[in-house]
């Protein structure tokens, strides 16, 4: 049974402002692209490049080999700004050094942020699959940024874990520095959204470490991310995005962000409260029901499983379990 946003009244009394389906503040600068890192097959591990699919799936455009004094990173590319994704336009218009597909390797859309910012129970069916109240205010907590990994890359399964499981996530990568944030200024500070797996040890989240979930959250490769960071004003309406999850071919988890309890513009509001957001901090915005502890029986990863993260208009992250 899903249930309707009026049905909690007090939930969304605590913020000043609801969710819309178009928001009067977009992005950094109006442009709406699918950046990504990639390695040159060949240069794997040496020079990460800051690339633009010319569409989702297609060739990209080096951004380095058209404009050498282009950043090398995601991160640097945030911080320039309104300037830094004019400058992506201009090599995605020009139409110049583009790259096949096929000779590079996709990284994590952003790597090595400040921040990795992690939002639980913001789904009101995975509150009820687990007979949990319905927050009245974000529940946030956060990963190490070496947890992140790339969107084909494998996860691997820690031998302390007898209890790994899958949540797909909508993540969004902040694009401009903010404190204090009002809700409807939130948009303009986030530079786009990518598909997250926020894989977790649930023995070590609900069971060790006094049952604080920082380390059943950040094993290495916990955090698979992309395959492209799709900027605010490509995506239609980040506030109904279809989220699903596969193992094997199999779906288990398939929702839509309608279903959110605290919205993006809120959840930027409400961390920017306690911390300042600079470029390139990635938010993961919660799961959805369907995940593999509340089923019964409780099923878990295992080596071999594959696992599928997709979301409507940015695409899918396919992870291996090894």
């Amino acid at each position: 049974m899903r249930l309707l946003r009026s049905s909690f009244p007090t939930v969304r009394s605590l913020f000043c402002i609801a969710r819309t389906s178009k928001p009067q503040c977009r992005t950094l600068s109006g442009v709406t692209m699918r950046l990504v890192q990639f390695y040159h097959r060949e240069d794997v591990g040496k020079s990460i490049r800051v690339g633009v699919e010319q569409g989702a799936g297609l060739d990209v455009v080096d951004l380095k080999a058209f404009d050498p004094s282009a950043p090398c990173t995601m991160k640097e590319l945030l911080e320039l700004g309104d300037k830094g994704l004019e400058r992506a336009q201009r090599a995605l218009d020009s139409g110049q050094c583009v790259v096949k597909r096929s000779d590079i390797k996709l990284l994590a859309p952003v790597l090595a942020p400040e921040k990795v910012v992690c939002v639980g129970m913001n789904y009101r069916d995975h509150c009820l699959e687990q007979n949990a109240p319905i927050p009245k205010e974000p529940i946030v907590f956060s990963k190490f940024p070496s947890a992140i990994t790339g969107p084909y890359d494998d996860i691997l399964l820690p031998s302390e874990s007898q209890e790994v499981d899958w949540e797909v996530e909508l993540a969004f990568v902040i694009g401009r520095k903010g404190k204090h944030i009002k809700e409807e200024d939130a948009l303009s500070h986030v530079a786009g959204f990518t598909v997250a797996n926020d894989v977790s040890a649930r023995d070590w989240q609900m069971k060790r470490n006094g049952k604080q979930w920082l380390l059943g959250k950040t094993f290495d490769t916990f955090c698979p991310l992309g395959p492209a960071l799709v900027t605010t004003d490509a995506v239609t309406d980040p506030h109904k995005l279809g989220v699903r999850c596969l193992v094997n071919g199999d779906t288990v988890q398939d929702s839509s962000t309608e279903q959110m309890i605290f919205g993006i513009e809120q959840l930027v509001a409400w961390v920017s409260r306690f911390m300042t957001l600079a470029p390139g901090d990635v938010f993961l915005s919660g799961t959805p029901p369907g995940v593999g502890v509340f089923r019964s029986p409780p099923v878990f990863l295992k080596k071999g499983d594959v696992v599928e993260c997709q979301i409507d208009q940015l695409g899918s992250i396919i992870n291996r379990v090894v």
